[in-house]
C-alpha cells in the first residue's frame, strides 16, 4: 500500500467513511483525482484528493514578478497548485453569494483531501449531447456567472472550513504570461516556426496594453475555468443555482468577460454564434454593463486566452505526451482568427500573419 493511499484510508476513517464504496473517476490534465463514495444508505459523496506537493508552489501575494516567475508557473499565473484550502473557501464564498457548490463534508488541506458533495454526472456537455436544449443551459449559465459579478465586494481573503485563500488579481503578469505559453510551447510543436528575439518582442509588445486593460478592469471574482465540462445540470433547483460550479479552486479577481468567453467560446465544443450573440446581450441585460465597452474587451481577452490554450495544448502533446489535445486545435485557432478581426486587435493579428504561417496553425 502506498503512503498515500494509507493517507485516504486514514481520513475515510476519521470522516466515518471508512465502510464507502470508493470508484475511482477519470482523469484530466489535471494532477487532481476523484473517487465516488457510496455508502451503506446509498448515498453519493466525492472524495477529492491533490497532494500539496504535486505541483510549484501558489503565489504569495507578497511576492514581485520576479519572485513568481522564479516560483514557477502556477505563482506566475496565480493558480492555486490545486490546493484544497483554496477549493474550499471559494466553495463556501460563490455559496454566500447564492451559487450552487458542493458542500464541504470532510476536509484535510495539510493532506490535500476532502470529501465533498456529489452533484452527480449531468454536466452540461454531456446533458446537451444527449439530446438536452442547449440554449436554456447556456442562458442559465450566463444567468449564475451574472450572479457572480453582481454580488457583494470581493474580500481580499476568503475563508472556508479548510482554510483561508487570498484572492488575488489576474493581473498583467500573469495574463501576458499566459499569452507566452503560445511563442514558448508552438515552436516545439510545429518546429517550422522559430521566434527569435525580435519576434518575441514584438509578441509582447501587442499584447501589453490587452494585458493591462485585464488588471486595470480586475473587479469580480472570476471562476477561470468556466465552460460546459465543469458546469452541473440540476434541474431540480431554481433560477440560477439550477447550474453547478465545480473546478473553481484558480478563482481570481478579474475583468467579468473572462468567465463568459470561456462559456461561449469553448475549446471543446461549438456553441453557435448566433447562441454567442444571445448569450452576450443576455448578459449585459442582467449585469447591466456598456455593451460596445464589454464587446471590446470580449474579443481582446477571448483572443489572448486562445492564444494561451493553444500554448497549453502544444504542451500538452508534446511534454505529455497527450496527442488528443490536437483535436482542440482548429476550433481555437477559428476563435482566435475571428477575433483578430475586431477593431484594436489590429498588431496582434499583423503578428500572426507574418510569424505564422497558414500551414503552420494545424
Amino acid at each position: 500500500m502506498s503512503d498515500r493511499e494509507a493517507l485516504r484510508l486514514d481520513f475515510l476513517k476519521s470522516a466515518g467513511l471508512a465502510e464507502a464504496a470508493r470508484a475511482p473517476l477519470p482523469g484530466d490534465a489535471s494532477t487532481r483525482r476523484y473517487e465516488r463514495l457510496t455508502t451503506a444508505s446509498g448515498r453519493t459523496l466525492m472524495l477529492m484528493d491533490q497532494a500539496p506537493s504535486a505541483e510549484s508552489p501558489p503565489c504569495d501575494p507578497s511576492w514581485t514578478p520576479e519572485q513568481r516567475r522564479a516560483a514557477g508557473w502556477n505563482a506566475t499565473a496565480r493558480l492555486s497548485a490545486g490546493r484544497i484550502e483554496a477549493f474550499t473557501a471559494v466553495a463556501e464564498h460563490l455559496r454566500h453569494a447564492g451559487l450552487s457548490t458542493p458542500e464541504v463534508i470532510a476536509v484535510d488541506a495539510p493532506n490535500g483531501l476532502a470529501v465533498i458533495e456529489d452533484f452527480g454526472d449531468d454536466l452540461f456537455a454531456r446533458v446537451i449531447d444527449d439530446g438536452e436544449p442547449q440554449a436554456p443551459l447556456y442562458l442559465a449559465a450566463v444567468d449564475a456567472v451574472a450572479r457572480i459579478h453582481m454580488a457583494a465586494l470581493q474580500p481580499p481573503v476568503m475563508q472556508g472550513p479548510g482554510g483561508d485563500w487570498p484572492l488575488l488579481t489576474y493581473d498583467a503578469v500573469a495574463l501576458q504570461g499566459g499569452a507566452d505559453l503560445f511563442v514558448e510551447w508552438w515552436p516545439k510543436f510545429r518546429p517550422q516556426v522559430d521566434f527569435g528575439k525580435a519576434a518575441r518582442d514584438e509578441w509582447a509588445e501587442a499584447w501589453e496594453p490587452i494585458a493591462a486593460m485585464g488588471e486595470a478592469k480586475a473587479w469580480t471574482i472570476a471562476h477561470r475555468d468556466y465552460h460546459a465540462e465543469n458546469l452541473i445540470w440540476l434541474p431540480e433547483r431554481t433560477h440560477h443555482r439550477r447550474v453547478g460550479l465545480i473546478d473553481f479552486q484558480d478563482a481570481v479577481l478579474a475583468h467579468p468577460v473572462w468567465d463568459l468567453h470561456s462559456l461561449l467560446q469553448d475549446a471543446r465544443r461549438d456553441v453557435p454564434p448566433e447562441l454567442e450573440a444571445v448569450c452576450f446581450e443576455h448578459y449585459c441585460d442582467v449585469a447591466m454593463v456598456p455593451r460596445e465597452e464589454y464587446r471590446a474587451d470580449y474579443a481582446a481577452l477571448a483572443a489572448l486566452n486562445e492564444a494561451r490554450i493553444l500554448g497549453v495544448f502544444a504542451r500538452l502533446i508534446t511534454r505529455d505526451g497527450k496527442p488528443r489535445y490536437a483535436q482542440f486545435m482548429p476550433r481555437m485557432w477559428a476563435h482566435l482568427d475571428r477575433n483578430l478581426q475586431k477593431p484594436g486587435l489590429e498588431r496582434v493579428a499583423a503578428w500572426f500573419a507574418r510569424h505564422v504561417p497558414v500551414e503552420a496553425r494545424l
